[in-house]
Parts: structure tokens; C-alpha cells; sequence
């Protein structure tokens, strides 16, 4: 079993041929959700993967609620190992946006952000990992249309993007649903610049 640890957690990986291993991307938007989150806050987690980003969380803040969902049987089995709560569904669909219970102050999602055409398409599960599809913001795009329907007010999202993604197109959609935008933390890696976004309802 394969281990890792960050800011205080130890985080199990399980099979990595199965699950995303945290990468750059992992560690920037826990660092950014570290200095977001509040003692007494509801957060999700969308796409957990192995549940590093909410893991890092729990060990290090107290008082906090937090659920997580993820599509890839194999990597919410590793989050639950890892001591998350977890739904497995695709983005919000397992949650009922009616019920006060699935409202929560900090929505967090490392969205698959590669655009990715039929060819470039990786067998299996670990796919959902990596695939945004040809715009790299199809998955992010599903996102941001719903998640508003789970937060509560004066609520807001942490979004991990690349360079590749398009900041300025991601602003846009964001603003145009009603949020204010900014970059709160940037890393660059290689040939990108990963970015995590935050949007405010106000």
C-alpha cells in the first residue's frame, strides 16, 4: 500500500494504475482550501479521487463537516479508507439540492482539465481523472451550471484550472452565473500554470 503525507495527513493511494496520485495540482488546491476553510463550516468535495485534498482537511482543522463525491469506484473506496465520507456519483447527482443537509459554505472540485479527444481517451475508470474533453472544460462546465443549487448563501467554490483550461473563459462562465472571481494561488509546473479560482456569491 502506498502511502504519502502532507500537512499533518497520511493518505493511502491504493493502486495507482486505478486511482489519480496526487500530483501539483493535488497539493495547490489543499493548500488553497487550508487557508479557505473555517472551524464550524459544511464542505463537499467534488471528485475526491484518493481523498488527499479531504483528508488534509479533516487532519487539520477541527469542527468542520465534510462529504465528498467521486465516480470511480476504485478511488472512493480509497477515500473511504482513508477516513472520508463518500458518495459515489457523478458530480452533484447523488445529492438533493432541496435538502438544507447537501448546503454547504466550501465547494472544492480539481476538475479533469486536459482536453482530451476520442483518441487520447484512457481506459477505464482513471479516464473521468483526466478527461475535460476537446475545450478541457466540459466536466468544469457541468460543474459550475449546478453547483450554485448546493451553496449556501454568501457561499463559495475553489476550482483548480490550467493555463490550458483558459482563465479568461472560466471567469467569464463564472461571472455571468454570478460569482465574483479571483486567482487566490498559482504554481507553475512544466509547460502550464495551475491556478486555483475562487467564486463568490455575495
Amino acid at each position: 500500500m502506498v502511502e504519502i503525507e502532507y500537512r499533518k495527513a497520511r493518505i493511502k493511494l491504493g493502486n495507482i494504475d486505478l486511482v489519480y496520485e496526487p500530483a501539483e495540482d493535488s497539493f495547490l488546491l489543499a493548500d488553497a482550501a487550508l487557508k479557505e476553510a473555517k472551524a464550524g463550516m459544511r464542505i463537499l468535495e467534488i471528485g475526491t479521487g484518493s481523498g488527499f485534498v479531504s483528508t488534509v482537511l479533516l487532519e487539520n482543522l477541527k469542527d468542520i463537516r465534510l462529504v465528498a463525491t467521486e465516480i470511480n469506484p476504485n478511488a472512493a473506496t480509497c477515500a473511504k479508507t482513508n477516513g472520508v465520507e463518500v458518495i459515489r456519483t457523478d458530480l452533484f447527482k447523488g445529492l438533493k439540492s432541496r435538502d438544507p443537509e447537501t448546503h454547504f459554505d466550501l465547494i472544492l472540485f480539481n476538475p479533469p482539465y486536459l482536453p482530451t479527444s476520442e483518441e487520447e481517451k484512457v481506459p477505464g475508470w482513471l479516464n473521468y481523472a483526466f478527461d475535460g474533453g476537446i475545450s478541457g472544460r466540459e466536466t468544469l462546465d457541468r460543474f459550475l451550471d449546478e453547483v450554485k443549487d448546493y451553496l449556501k448563501p454568501r457561499g463559495e467554490v475553489l476550482v483548480l484550472i490550467s493555463s490550458i483550461t483558459g482563465l479568461e473563459a472560466v471567469k467569464e462562465k463564472m461571472e455571468k452565473l454570478g460569482f465574483t472571481v479571483d486567482v487566490i494561488a498559482r504554481k507553475k509546473v512544466s509547460f502550464e500554470e495551475l491556478m486555483v479560482v475562487r467564486g463568490k456569491i455575495l
